[in-house]
């Protein structure tokens, strides 16, 4: 990350596209700064992703314009000298808020209004810092000196995704004011609760506690939302929202909209199949006789089933379809995860595709009634795009990505492209007998357990001005999303892996027509780290009946129990019923839908309801 031509620190690359990406704050040891949009990064240092399928979708989702999907920048030498250029690679920022706080005397002022200086250093990013070059102390009785200065930690956001800087000035003097006098920060207590924390104003005195920029009363002592966007460097106008007060650091002040998908066969064993594996080294060849060139150090290269198996003519021919964007026949869907249901339950092994080889392996005997298959993917690639973010609140869950939430911009105009990783790991596929699940779902009793969620999806709903009657996924889908937490809080004990690290990707679709019911459990890692092994070998029948069995164990009595089995959807307007903390949620990162949609009594009896249960007690 750079300032002004100032390393500032560093982060992964992953965390730009979940943690850190355009518009987020990040919170360095010295300073605050914001990512900029993508539409300022260094294009030619960003290294494209090949994924047809997510492009497409990303493309109906913010334009056909877009081009490409694209790594952020990034350089892979460990020690480099500061002062050259490659120093300066990475993501542009700035600093944000503009407030800064002088911790030894509580002066509160803009960055840029010659109060404050930058000291930088080179061989030391982390320690690039503000200083207040004339601090005299908190009483202005000491010899000038240098103090450090500290990001001021509360700031202004709203639904709409915009950030301000709290307003200072009008906070302290409730109001316009035409005082211009300068500002101090201070504290009463021994501690740093809201309500001993004072802005003071030193011309006229006024002073306010910091309490009374939060709840009720904060929308009643702030200015309205401006629709600033400081990644951007713009402003919205007309922005309806109300602002809110937040905290330098806290969690809902950013939130990433992706999309994501796996990297699947279009034609299992193809020449497209070849092409796509090493088409880096296809890419910029023009002629045949050069690629007839190239076969052979490939081959001593890399070993490759399908360098041998397909002749130099039919390898040509898949890069001339490639090259002009005739490539894979699906990119014209705008379903993600159905090429990837038909790939699943294909029990075929695929040796010859070097981003997915899936094994399909015995269903536990005590689970046949239920499992119609399990599959071990011991190779799956996986790619993930940001379309953009929101603040404030999590934004809602779609497959569908023509029904995006509303969002803020990655960059000033329609981008040219997006930001993406890739990822590689394993995972476990089961999928779920048809006749059984859909069954299950005409019980009186699961009808009315779905009807109260329905319930609790349309109060969630109505109360954030979005259509009451979209996008509740179905009891198919609840049941299904619950086991899978499950089986993740099981497996996160015994594979080797943190939970955040296991992600889930759930499918119950049925409005197409062949309907789906299954569940993949996967971790995915930027290099090698995710695919050691240790998940796949626990799909095998031995290991993960014993999972299913001790999740839906835990899953009968939850420590939060009478209150979690007997939780009610529909009167606090929630999206979940028997779920908790305690016995069903996990990591952000994990989750596919936020801790939504999840309800213990469709998959066991609880205290409150014993007849919607799929498994009837694990058995």
């Amino acid at each position: 990350m750079n300032i002004e031509k100032a390393t500032v620190g560093e982060v992964r690359p992953s965390q730009l596209l979940w943690t850190y990406g355009p518009g987020a704050l990040i919170d360095l040891p010295n300073l605050s700064v914001v990512t900029l949009g993508s539409d300022t990064w260094e294009e030619g240092r960003c290294q494209p992703i090949d994924e047809p399928r997510l492009l497409e979708a990303v493309r109906r989702v913010l334009g056909g314009q877009v081009a490409s999907l694209r790594m952020p920048p990034f350089v892979r030498q460990e020690r480099i000298d500061p002062f050259t250029a490659e120093a300066f690679v990475g993501t542009p920022v700035k600093p944000f808020p503009r407030w800064l706080r002088c911790v030894e005397c509580g002066l509160l002022a803009e960055y840029d209004g010659r109060l404050f200086s930058l000291e930088e250093d080179h061989y030391r990013p982390e320690r690039t810092r503000f200083v207040h070059t004339d601090c005299t102390g908190s009483r202005k009785d000491k010899r000038a000196k240098k103090s450090e200065a500290v990001p001021a930690r509360f700031l202004l956001a709203c639904k709409a995704g915009h950030l301000d800087d709290f307003p200072w000035h009008y906070f302290v003097h409730n109001g316009p004011s035409d005082c211009k006098g300068s500002l101090r920060f201070y504290e009463t207590g021994a501690s740093l609760q809201t309500e001993n924390l004072w802005v003071q104003c030193d011309t006229c005195g006024a002073s306010r506690n910091m309490a009374q920029a939060f709840g009720r009363i904060g929308q009643q002592n702030l200015p309205k939302c401006r629709g600033r966007h400081p990644h951007l460097e713009t402003f919205d106008h007309n922005c309806s929202e109300t602002p809110r007060a937040v905290l330098l650091g806290a969690t809902n002040s950013w939130f990433p909209i992706t999309l994501s998908a796996l990297h699947i066969p279009a034609a299992t064993g193809s020449a497209m199949d070849v092409v796509d594996h090493f088409w880096d080294d296809f890419e910029n060849i023009t002629d045949k006789a050069v690629l007839t060139a190239i076969l052979p150090i490939l081959k001593r290269r890399e070993a490759h089933p399908g360098l041998s198996k397909f002749s130099v003519d039919q390898l040509w021919s898949a890069i001339e379809d490639k090259r002009n964007g005739n490539g894979d026949d699906s990119v014209d869907m705008v379903d993600i995860k159905g090429p990837e249901w038909d790939v699943l339950i294909d029990p075929e092994p695929r040796k010859d595709w070097p981003d997915f080889l899936a094994k399909p392996t015995a269903v536990p005997p005590k689970y046949r009634r239920a499992i119609a298959g399990v599959s071990l993917l011991e190779r799956l690639r996986e790619v993930n795009a940001l379309l953009g973010f929101t603040r404030v609140e999590a934004p809602e869950h779609s497959d569908n990505p023509e029904h995006a939430p509303v969002r803020a911009s990655l960059t000033k105009g329609p981008p040219a492209w997006v930001p993406a990783t890739e990822v590689h790991g394993e995972g476990i596929f089961i999928r779920f007998d048809e006749q059984v699940v859909s069954d299950w779902e005409k019980l009186s009793s699961v009808k009315a357990r779905d009807a109260t969620l329905v319930a609790g999806h349309r109060g969630w709903r109505n109360a954030r001005k979005l259509d009451p009657d979209d996008a509740y996924p179905g009891a198919r889908y609840v049941m299904l999303h619950t086991l899978s937490h499950l089986l993740i809080r099981e497996l996160a004990l015994e594979c080797g892996y943190n939970s955040a690290s296991i992600r889930e990707r759930i499918y119950a679709d049925t409005a197409s027509g062949a309907p789906q019911a299954g569940i993949l459990i996967y971790t995915a890692a930027a290099d090698s780290d995710g695919t050691l092994g240790g998940l796949v070998d626990l799909g095998r029948p031995e290991n993960l009946e014993r999972l299913l069995d001790q999740a839906l164990a835990r899953a009968s009595i939850c420590s939060s129990d009478p209150l979690c089995s007997e939780h009610d959807p529909k009167e606090d307007r929630t999206l979940h019923a028997a779920a908790c903390h305690a016995c069903n949620f996990v990591s952000e990162t994990s989750c596919e839908n936020g801790n939504r949609y999840l309800d213990r009594a469709f998959l066991v009896p609880t205290l409150d309801l014993s007849d919607a249960a799929f498994f009837g007690g694990g058995k």
